[in-house]
């Protein structure tokens, strides 16, 4: 008897062993968590909750101990029981103020995105410019009147406005293709930064549901699908600032909740010639969540901002005592803009190891920009003031299938992920032309319409044995380019296409929960501007960028976080098209090695410490020694501060960013000056009010935010003069804030 209870026994716990633990995470309102991570101490293996928050545990073993952390969130530690596999779990997180300790380094490729959380949790965004700044080596600068598209620096880029990292906002794309400006531009302020939940991103071409514009890295914004209280804040401080912020929940019953927000930004800058700068937003969103089943959010949102500009300065003016540092040569700079749009995401689980996930959107766009870059070079009597000007309608939809937890054996794990999308591009009436004071047009360079299509498919798959995780992965892109030239007087249609194919392969060994190494390598590319497809007759369409990376993420100690990384980037021939004189320039092979360090440290439970310096070398491949400089491409930068995260109910920060010198030309005899600029923040809390000071450049530090050697000749000059051309930073900036919640 007693063997055949003894096999009894055995029987029951194979059968026990077999099973998997399954469930739900929710918080304290009973709404569901995403992303919370769940890890298994004793087997190592990882998973998160869904969109709907659920999740599923294969293989664990009685007695194992299985813990749940999310940032702003107590780390839940579950032990395995009989009860456990038995039943589906409901793991209610109770809330916390946000630690390092939270954060477990899953075997994710973006893991590092993950540990990139806790800066926006502890120091939110103040400012739409501050946005892309919370990525560790990402560098901006604005110039053009506060209404433009930031200047973007990663990785030993100079991206322009967007033309090797691919920007999105809960999926839908930021990068403008064959925009008027120049290829990938992004505006990002059609984005309220307080309804900004989180921010995921990666650096490389190592992933496969990024296509266009994935060189560098990307970058998703993730907003709040729900409030907790609605707001009402107001800023004001000098150059005639003002901001104002509401956020109003809607409905909250059962499993939907609605919610709109607004603001309204305006300033004069403090430059000589005032701005008028104004800009308005206005987004709604619906969200609709069955726990453990499917959700749906809608979101709806307008922007339109209109800016006056001074332009960049020469050096030579303010020597002479033409003008001053925030003067202008050409004061009628400026322009206007406005994006409104409709955005779809839904997700549904399908089984407990299946699930389908669909976006859809539509945008309607519209740009009109002045600028003078050369002053009086081609045309000595008008000026050499140009407009370019379009009206876009973009619109695209993507369905993305998943299948995890697929059994290969005792040691073995298998997931897949595989989707298809489509972006279509009608951009009518793209203009460059020749103007004087914002109200004559002297001459047409370029005029006429843009269609462009991009159909994809890709799979992602990772093969998990112990602590190793392997992930193959590919794309397949299809680009079909037209254009029709107005200017002619016959009908001008000229068409090309073109297929990429983009393979990526990265490995992740995670020592343990506290500890990974990891090495990618991947093809990605950007596409060309239209306009350059069919001028070079569809020759390197699509140039591909060659990347690999290898590095680790370390927790020596639970309120200390460490990564580091070695990676190299090299880019097949292109051709950019410059909006600003309407010509195609080759730019060559280019190659980038680089090293990445950063530091986290939670030195007290409110006190909160971090830093990240980035090192680059950036040659372009074709060209002699000496000569082979890329132009505005930084090779030393670095960001960082200290954070105070609720201390007697005082919070803020004293944050930096620099960014060293830099070659302006191919042969580095001009030089673009670095900075080091420090902003610092002070925030009260009193019951359900809230104040706060924001100084920007609290040591009034002068330095130029965008810098470009350009040729160009000012009215009283009878050559042209090559030089440093600049757009002043902002000088010491204070504000005042007051915010009410309820």
């Amino acid at each position: 008897m007693k063997y055949l209870i003894s096999a009894l026994m055995m029987l029951t716990t194979t059968v026990l062993i077999a099973q998997k633990i399954e469930g739900v995470v929710v918080n304290a309102n009973n709404q569901p968590l995403e992303y919370v991570g769940i890890f298994n101490k004793i087997s190592g293996q990882h998973s998160h909750s869904d969109a709907s928050g659920s999740f599923n545990l294969s293989k664990s073993n009685l007695k194992d101990s299985v813990y749940f952390s999310n940032l702003g969130f107590k780390t839940k530690l579950v032990i395995i029981s009989p009860e456990n596999l038995k039943l589906p779990l409901k793991i209610v997180m109770e809330e916390s103020s946000i630690s390092l300790e939270q954060i477990v380094l899953v075997s994710e490729v973006n893991a590092l995105s993950r540990l990139m959380e806790i800066d926006i949790q502890t120091n939110p965004v103040k400012s739409s410019q501050e946005i892309l700044r919370k990525v560790p080596g990402l560098i901006i600068g604005q110039h053009a009147g506060g209404g433009k598209a930031e200047q973007i620096f990663l990785r030993g880029f100079d991206v322009d406005h967007g033309t090797d990292i691919a920007i999105s906002v809960d999926g839908m794309p930021v990068n403008m293709v064959s925009h008027a400006h120049g290829q990938g531009y992004a505006d990002l302020h059609f984005v309220i930064p307080e309804t900004i939940e989180n921010l995921n991103f990666g650096k490389g071409p190592y992933y496969s549901d990024k296509g266009n514009f994935n060189t560098a890295g990307y970058i998703d914004l993730q907003l709040k699908k729900n409030l907790d209280k609605n707001l009402i804040s107001l800023e004001a401080g000098q150059f005639n600032s003002k901001r104002l912020v509401s956020m109003f929940k809607l409905v909250e019953s059962g499993n939907s909740n609605a919610y709109v927000a607004s603001e309204l930004s305006l300033s004069d800058g403090p430059f000589k010639s005032p701005q008028n700068f104004n800009r308005i937003n206005i987004m709604g969103r619906y969200n609709y969540n069955l726990i453990g089943d499917q959700e749906l959010t809608v979101t709806a949102s307008h922007f339109q901002s209109k800016w006056d500009a001074s332009g960049q300065i020469p050096q030579r003016a303010i020597d002479q005592g033409l003008t001053g540092r925030f003067g202008a040569i050409d004061d009628t700079e400026g322009g206007k803009t406005s994006r409104s749009n409709l955005l779809f995401n839904h997700y549904k689980r399908i089984d407990e190891n299946s699930s389908l996930k669909s976006k859809a959107f539509i945008s309607q766009y519209d740009f009109e920009l002045y600028s003078n870059f050369t002053f009086f070079l081609e045309d000595p009597v008008n000026g050499d003031q140009i407009k370019q000007k379009e009206n876009r309608v973009l619109m695209g939809a993507e369905s993305v299938f998943e299948r995890k937890n697929i059994d290969l054996g005792s040691d073995y794990e298998f997931e897949y992920a595989s989707g298809i999308g489509f972006r279509y591009d009608n951009v009518d009436d793209v203009e460059l032309s020749s103007t004087l004071n914002r109200k004559t047009t002297l001459n047409q360079i370029s005029f006429g319409d843009i269609d462009e299509i991009n159909t994809y498919a890709f799979l992602n798959t990772k093969f998990k044995l112990g602590k190793w995780t392997f992930n193959p992965a590919l794309r397949l892109d299809y680009f079909k380019f037209d254009y029709l030239n107005e200017l002619t007087n016959t009908y001008d249609n000229q068409s090309e296409s073109k297929f990429a194919f983009s393979p990526k392969f990265n490995t992740i060994y995670s020592v343990n929960r506290n500890w990974q190494l990891f090495l990618k390598s991947g093809i990605g590319f950007h596409s060309n501007d239209a306009r350059v497809v069919v001028a070079n007759n569809g020759k390197s369409i699509l140039p591909a960028a060659y990347g690999v990376d290898f590095g680790t993420i370390l927790k020596p100690v639970e309120k200390l976080a460490v990564n580091a990384a070695l990676w190299s980037l090299f880019l097949d021939q292109e051709f950019v098209y410059v909006g600003d004189a309407g010509i195609v320039e080759p730019s060559g092979k280019t190659k980038r090695l680089g090293v990445e360090l950063g530091a986290r440290y939670q030195a007290l439970d409110w006190l909160y410490i971090y830093s990240d310096v980035n090192y680059t070398y950036a040659r372009s491949t074709e060209q002699a020694n000496g000569q082979d400089y890329i132009p505005l491409s930084p090779s030393l930068t670095s960001s960082g501060g200290i954070v105070v995260n609720e201390f007697n109910g005082f919070s803020g920060g004293l944050t930096y960013r620099f960014i060293d010198d830099r070659p302006a030309n191919e042969n580095n005899s001009i030089i673009a000056e670095g900075y080091l600029v420090t902003d610092f923040n002070i925030i009260y809390n009193w019951k359900n009010w809230s104040y706060g000071i924001i100084i920007e450049n609290l040591f009034d530090t002068e330095w130029n935010e965008t810098q470009f050697a350009t040729e160009s000749r000012l009215f009283n000059e009878p050559s042209s003069v090559e030089e440093i051309h600049f757009t002043p930073g902002t000088p010491f900036f204070l504000r005042g804030k007051i915010s009410v919640t309820f």
